[in-house]
């Protein structure tokens, strides 16, 4: 009996390549569906370490589930409170910013034509607006804000996915031939993403709420929304930090002047510095990073396919990815190329 040949591995990588276009296309044109469920997931994720303790208390499931979820709510309605105020704040007075930058931006631009620095005004524009900066970032915050604003089907669907959740590996165990080997593999996979998630979330809180703090002792207008900026792309290594420090610093330089702005900088690579490069670190473990290209690249192809929700997700979406290719052995070269390069050492011949 003759045997049909496998395929190729030129062919197996062009169906592969089909297969991976076909998916970003669907994506893109399923963002609005796929945005709450991302969102819904990622506080799943974050909660399901406290449902799982309540659940060893000997909480009921539904009791247990109710409790976080209102804990949930809670931590919404106030954020919604605060950020909401903030931001409509900072939207009536965007276009006075913008104003003051335009003239701040002259200002540089004159002083430097008087010492033969010829520089244009429209090259300036043409490379960098400042400006623009702050209109990004009121984007920004209020794509965020139309994201939330399906609240309740997000906060439907972390019910469904948490109960879902409490009894899969009961229904794991029954349907599977060799539940023991796969329960392992399973709890190891989900026991890596909730520890990089706690992890970065708690750290992200800790440097939103001293960017915070920082910002109200200089006299920063809108401290709140920077604070939340920076919580939110601290989830963003190396480049997240850089963006959320932007708009502020060019707020405290138009409000307060350079002598404040670069305290406010300062206040920026200091939290960032301490929090990201050196306790962060010490709880994270090696071997979770991400090379500074794979973050970029992230970064770009998240935000394009899911917008401004995508862009603050990207990194952990990748570091999910990064952690299930890590628990196959198959594919853990890729994993191992996704993450950031190993320090100098002896090397093996």
């Amino acid at each position: 009996m003759e045997t049909k040949p496998g395929l190729s591995n030129w062919t197996r990588f062009m169906l592969l390549s089909a297969c991976f276009v076909v998916l970003v296309a669907g994506m893109r044109v399923a963002a609005p569906i796929l945005v709450p469920f991302l969102l819904s997931v990622f506080i799943v994720i974050i909660c399901t370490p406290f449902l799982f303790w309540l659940q060893k208390k000997g909480v009921p499931d539904a009791l247990a589930v109710l409790s976080i979820l209102f804990g949930v709510i809670v931590l919404f309605l106030i954020l919604a409170a605060m950020v909401g105020a903030s931001l409509n704040d900072f939207t009536r007075a965007l276009p006075e910013y913008q104003r003051r930058l335009a003239g701040e931006t002259a200002g540089i631009i004159a002083w430097l034509n008087n010492y033969n620095i010829e520089i244009s005004s429209q090259m300036v524009s043409d490379f960098f607006d400042p400006s623009k900066v702050m209109s990004l970032t009121a984007q920004l915050l209020s794509g965020l804000s139309g994201a939330l604003a399906n609240g309740f089907l997000i906060l439907l669907t972390v019910v469904f996915i948490m109960l879902e959740a409490s009894g899969l590996p009961r229904k794991l165990a029954l349907a599977l031939d060799n539940p023991d080997q796969t329960l392992a593999g399973f709890s190891q996979f989900t026991d890596s993403v909730n520890r990089y998630i706690g992890i970065k979330t708690i750290f992200s809180l800790v440097t939103g709420l001293l960017i915070w703090l920082w910002l109200v002792i200089l006299g920063v207008n809108h401290p709140i929304l920077w604070g939340l900026l920076a919580f939110l792309l601290n989830f963003v290594p190396n480049i997240g930090s850089i963006i959320a420090a932007v708009p502020a610093v060019l707020l405290a330089i138009v409000q307060l002047g350079v002598p404040s702005a670069l305290l406010t900088a300062t206040g920026y690579v200091v939290v960032n510095v301490v929090v990201g490069s050196i306790i962060e670190p010490r709880f994270m473990g090696k071997g979770l990073g991400l090379s500074t290209l794979v973050v970029f690249l992230s970064l770009v192809f998240w935000g394009w396919a899911l917008g401004m929700v995508g862009m603050v997700l990207s990194v952990p979406l990748t570091m999910i990815f990064k952690i299930a290719l890590e628990s196959s052995s198959e594919t853990r070269w890729i994993a191992v190329l996704l993450g950031s390069p190993p320090p100098d050492g002896p090397k093996t011949e």
